[in-house]
């Protein structure tokens, strides 16, 4: 569909030339009605020049006197070949030169991150071609050792909501088993944050998820002790040593120099 050019200053020229009510102008040049009151009473663009939409081609003066005999009639816009379909043309993502500079690095990003998109979808989104994809995904770009992943969306190379429709475009074209981590990454940004975060042991006692207090040999080799109290002695006899008494004599009787 054909769009209307300079619609503020299409309407200045109206107001100015034509005996159209405000609703009227509003409506075919897309701004509010009060917008229109406003430009009538040099509140609201100041200074615009009008510009005439019957000497550019887009209004016929015809249609321009049906709508000041009639004040329901609502102007149509001028039919023009030339602008069939100029909505669906697609053309390269233009980047700013500011950026252009941090682009290999958002490629590297997305393929570390989020292998399952395809080199198409990271051209349209950063607006590179497939030959600078595939030498980073091979790492024989020219500069792969000074290049850091960078988010694209960060970058402003992208919006988060055109990231996360490729990725979830991509993901249904997946059909092997994915790990949690790996599915993690294939939902949108809102979806992510909203999962319950994987519970995460202490660095103080990791490494001891198999710990038990048990006895590893089982309970088969455990012998139940049955010992009452006055089966042990007092402290003190485990420190005394065994007497002496007939033991030593006999040793001293049986010494050859006595």
């Amino acid at each position: 569909m054909a769009k209307l050019l300079h619609p503020k200053a299409t309407a200045v020229w109206l107001v100015d030339n034509t005996t159209l009510t405000f609703k009227q102008i509003a409506d075919f040049t897309g701004y509010h009605e009060l917008e229109v009151q406003g430009i009538a009473d040099g509140d609201v663009a100041a200074g615009v020049k009008g510009f005439d939409p019957v000497a550019n081609n887009q209004l016929e003066q015809s249609e321009i006197d049906k709508a000041e005999n009639n004040p329901l009639h609502k102007l149509k816009l001028k039919y023009n070949a030339a602008a069939v379909d100029e909505d669906k043309r697609r053309g390269p993502r233009y980047t700013p030169l500011s950026k252009r500079q941090d682009r290999p690095n958002s490629i590297l990003w997305l393929v570390k991150f989020h292998p399952e998109l395809s080199d198409g979808q990271i051209s349209k989104l950063v607006g590179t071609t497939k030959p600078t994809i595939q030498s980073i995904r091979e790492r024989t770009h020219w500069n792969i050792q000074n290049m850091q992943p960078i988010d694209p969306v960060a970058l402003g190379l992208c919006r988060q909501s055109e990231l996360d429709a490729a990725v979830a475009k991509a993901a249904k074209k997946l059909d092997e088993v994915m790990t949690d981590d790996e599915r993690r990454k294939l939902v949108s940004t809102e979806q992510s944050l909203g999962m319950e975060p994987e519970p995460r042991l202490p660095s103080a006692i990791e490494g001891l998820e198999t710990f038990s207090l048990s006895d590893p040999r089982g309970e088969d080799d455990e012998e139940e002790d049955t010992r009452g109290p006055s089966d042990f002695s007092d402290a003190d006899s485990f420190f005394n040593l065994p007497s002496g008494g007939d033991d030593d004599e006999d040793d001293d009787s049986d010494d050859p120099r006595r």
